[in-house]
């Protein structure tokens, strides 16, 4: 964390100084706004703090609550999220409060005895050290309450607009008028751009003729979070529980050493009565809870919050109100305007624990489009890959999905082999932990064409941190985690064994890259710190900042003495530049001296300003 830059700070540094926007911002809603969020839930909220980055665009969000969310039913964080967090500057506190998962425990029939359970496998819950931050449970209120306080410490000051009701929209050719209505009262906000993170039942869905496919499985579950007294042992682990009575069990732990929650298995339903099983009372849910864990006893004696829901699985047709018949080849034909993000978009079963995670990387994905986009640094052609790289990853969770629940679903005798669901869970680590994602090549993805140079950094997917020595100060820390959710592009210059390649690339790069706002460079060299001459290194990398104009100090690396980030990634030794963009994606790896390609890629999505 920087400051003291613009002077002294005496209060708390991750309180921005207001700026734009956030200088005079009106308490009530205006009639006119840049970008006009419908939805405060995951995807909307990241959205909002990753726009309140850009103190110049007006960005409002509304929710139809009265105020923040006390009781959310998503709680399950990947690792993919944690290490966004980290971009927004929350992820050890949030990490301290919620339950981290290090095993997963599989629990099958007794084969001496089918109606009692056993303990089977029992992995760790990362058997491949895929992450260096850890898979957590938290509620989704905690996870809005810290993007609430990042967006009101940020210098646009934003806060959410509750109690707002979205009924209905219109587009024109260079704005939308959305209608929203409050304490019985209508009006109208003007918005160029619109995001309807407005849930499963979505109304800017409706309103731009987008439609859900897909079906229901006509299988129930029903879920509850409870403090109970009971004599399983492994109640403060993550389990699949299956019995031989008949159902399944996923147990999962919650934050704060005691509550926890059930997916409880009710069931096939019949299709012509489905909707009557939602009518099933807290007692039937505890009472096939007991009968699937015997024979060990459940006492349940307080209840957080219960429901009942059938699985299905449905994906939108697009991201955005463009039609399908306007896409050609693969392109929008038209600027979209509007905008539907997470449940909006895709719904499923929620034991995988994919919900919130993917929906807060399409708020992510599409925010800092929309802020480049609104602040003249790209075209509103840039718009159009939202779509486009969403609905890819959103019908891949589909698909895994179906797969997921299926299992659970499973009797032991059609499961047949008892490590089955164990040996899945194993095998799809990466997905579970919302890493195979890969966005193909576009205006902000390049062709592979140079991927040998460092094959740990796939381009297309997220830019896998490693660990370095700052060379300024010796401190190891993480690569990744010192790119923060500010808006701007991370250009990693590796260098070459004398620096002098990089030398040559930083000398031809200084002023395309000199874009305030837009481009944080950072250079890790292949010598340990002790024997980089800081002296020596570009100007690129010790850039000026501030009124005062100090040296920032913190953007030269070295590799760390016991792993060698060059060896970790696959990164030549002869040197390269990898490119990520805001929402942490690589975008391009390129030679060190392929500074016109370098450039010629930064033009397809930049505008000469």
């Amino acid at each position: 964390m920087q400051f003291h830059h613009h002077g002294y700070v005496s209060g708390d540094p991750r309180v921005q100084p207001a700026a734009g926007v956030g200088l005079d911002r009106p308490e009530e809603l205006p009639d006119e706004v840049d970008v006009l969020i419908v939805g405060a839930g995951p995807a909307g909220m990241i959205a909002a703090a990753q726009l309140s980055q850009f103190p110049d665009v007006t960005t409002r969000i509304v929710d139809r609550r009265d105020g923040r969310l006390a009781i959310g039913q998503a709680d399950g964080i990947q690792a993919r999220s944690v290490e966004t967090f980290q971009a927004f500057g929350f992820a050890g506190r949030i990490a301290e409060e919620a339950y981290r998962i290090t095993e997963m425990c599989f629990w099958h029939p007794d084969p001496a005895d089918p109606s009692r359970i056993v303990r089977g496998e029992r992995p760790p819950d990362d058997p491949s050290g895929i992450s260096e931050f850890p898979h957590l449970i938290v509620n989704q209120a905690r996870v809005l309450d810290y993007f609430a306080e990042y967006m009101a410490s940020s210098p646009s000051r934003m806060v959410p607009d509750y109690g707002y009701e979205f009924r209905g929209l219109q587009r024109l050719d260079d704005h939308v008028d959305v209608t929203l209505e409050r304490a019985g009262r209508s009006r109208v906000v003007r918005a160029k751009y619109v995001l309807g993170a407005d849930g499963a039942r979505s109304g800017v869905r409706t309103a731009i003729g987008c439609t859900m496919e897909g079906n229901s499985a006509f299988h129930a579950w029903g879920v509850m979070d409870v403090l109970a007294v009971t004599d399983f042992p492994d109640i403060r682990l993550k389990c699949a529980i299956q019995s031989g009575a008949g159902g399944s069990i996923l147990l999962i732990p919650r934050e704060g050493g005691h509550l926890f929650r059930m997916y409880v298995d009710l069931g096939e339903v019949d299709p012509d009565s489905h909707h009557e099983v939602r009518d099933t009372t807290i007692e039937q849910i505890v009472a096939r809870a007991q009968a699937i864990l015997q024979p060990y006893t459940l006492d349940v004696r307080h209840v957080a919050w219960h429901s009942v829901y059938e699985v299905g699985h449905r994906l939108t047709d697009r991201f955005d109100d463009v039609p399908v018949e306007e896409h050609v080849d693969g392109r929008a034909a038209r600027t979209p305007r509007v905008f539907i993000a997470g449940d909006a978009c895709h719904t499923h079963s929620a034991k995988a624990g994919q919900g919130m995670n993917v929906s807060m990387q399409d708020g992510f994905n599409l925010a800092w489009k929309l802020g480049y986009v609104l602040t003249g640094r790209s075209p509103e052609s840039l718009l159009a890959t939202y779509s486009a790289e969403r609905q890819v990853v959103a019908q891949n969770l589909i698909d895994f999905d179906k797969e997921w629940s299926t299992l659970m679903a499973k009797t032991p005798e059609e499961l047949g082999d008892p490590g089955r669901l164990a040996e899945f869970y194993v095998r799809t680590t990466e997905f579970l932990f919302g890493f195979m994602t890969q966005y193909a090549p576009s205006m902000v993805v390049s062709e592979p064409t140079h991927q040998a140079l460092a094959t740990g950094f796939p381009v297309g997917k997220r830019f896998k941190s490693a660990p370095v020595v700052r060379v300024a100060d010796a401190n190891p820390l993480h690569l990744g985690h010192q790119h923060r959710a500010d808006g701007r592009w991370r250009v990693y210059a590796f260098a070459d064994r004398d620096a002098s390649a990089l030398a040559a690339w930083a000398e031809r790069m200084a002023v395309p890259l000199a874009r305030e706002g837009v481009f944080d460079v950072k250079v890790v060299h292949q010598q340990r710190h002790a024997d980089v001459d800081i002296a020596a290194v570009p100007e690129l990398f010790l850039p000026r900042t501030g009124p005062f104009q100090l040296v920032d100090y913190e953007q030269v690396f070295a590799t760390h003495p016991d792993d060698d980030i060059f060896d970790l990634r696959g990164v030549d030794r002869a040197g390269c530049v990898v490119v990520v963009r805001p929402d942490q994606y690589v975008a391009a790896v390129l030679p060190l001296d392929a500074t016109d390609e370098l450039a010629a890629f930064l033009g397809q999505f930049l505008l000469e300003r």
